[in-house]
């Protein structure tokens, strides 16, 4: 059974919007009544697709297409969101990247060079600093709230590659910085998916085909529905929860 808040009035802005669990958190905020503003890249072929479905479907939606990691584009984008909202009261920093289309083995030092460390880092890390930058404001006008989508990799289970898993642990700590620093007026906490059926850029061996769901305890990879409702739980639920990420992996940790 889904959650249900009545999120009328309310106004969320989810960077990755248009697929994954980002369009799952959006589809979350939407149910509830929420306006939304969907992020993601500027040339995006699957933007105007999404935002003419929602809209079709009834919904306040509005396309807020940028870069987060582009030091410029991003508060931008996040401006312009906020100017087309009329206000902000979520703010849901989804948007990443692997920077690879298989994992890259921790050993593997020739493939994680500078190069692919600028990418990662501006992302993953700093896309998301930019963008609560961008909206601290606002958020603490209406006494709002940020979920980051960090990663069970953050914990040192794997993942994509050593440097995705030390930019998702940097985001786990920058949830609890940003919890002090917002307090008492906006919360701030993440979630930590694991495994995603989702077009994921980096596909792991055994993720199209589901070999791997034996390892998870509910017996299935989570979808964007599973991971939406997290995030759309720790936005209008969770009042008293702050600095926290969520581990939403079906007990893969455990």
């Amino acid at each position: 059974m889904l959650a249900n808040y009545d999120l009328s009035g309310k106004r969320a802005l989810v960077t990755g919007g248009a697929s994954g669990i980002g369009l799952g958190a959006v589809k979350a905020f939407l149910r509830c009544g929420a306006s939304v503003a969907i992020n993601d890249l500027s040339d995006s072929p699957r933007l105007p697709g999404v935002i003419a479905e929602l809209t079709a479907e009834g919904h306040h939606v509005v396309a807020a297409p940028g870069n987060v990691g582009d030091a410029d584009d991003a508060p931008r984008m996040v401006t312009d969101a906020i100017k087309a909202l009329g206000g902000l009261d979520y703010l849901v920093n989804n948007a990443g990247t692997p920077g690879t289309k298989e994992p890259i083995p921790p050993e593997d030092f020739e493939r994680q060079d500078e190069a692919f460390w600028d990418l990662l880092l501006n992302v993953n890390l700093i896309g998301p600093y930019r963008c609560t930058k961008a909206a601290a404001m606002a958020l603490r006008d209406s006494g709002g709230a940020i979920v980051n989508t960090a990663s069970i990799s953050a914990h040192g289970n794997g993942g994509s590659s050593s440097v995705y898993c030390a930019t998702k642990a940097g985001l786990v700590n920058l949830t609890k910085e940003w919890a002090r620093a917002l307090a008492p007026v906006v919360r701030v906490n993440a979630i930590a998916p694991g495994a995603v059926d989702s077009a994921w850029m980096c596909r792991f061996p055994g993720q199209d085909v589901g070999d791997n769901s034996n390892l998870i305890p509910m017996g299935r990879i989570g979808t964007p529905v599973d991971y939406g409702e997290a995030i759309l739980f720790l936005s209008a639920g969770a009042s008293y929860v702050t600095g926290q990420t969520l581990n939403v992996d079906g007990g893969l940790t455990t």
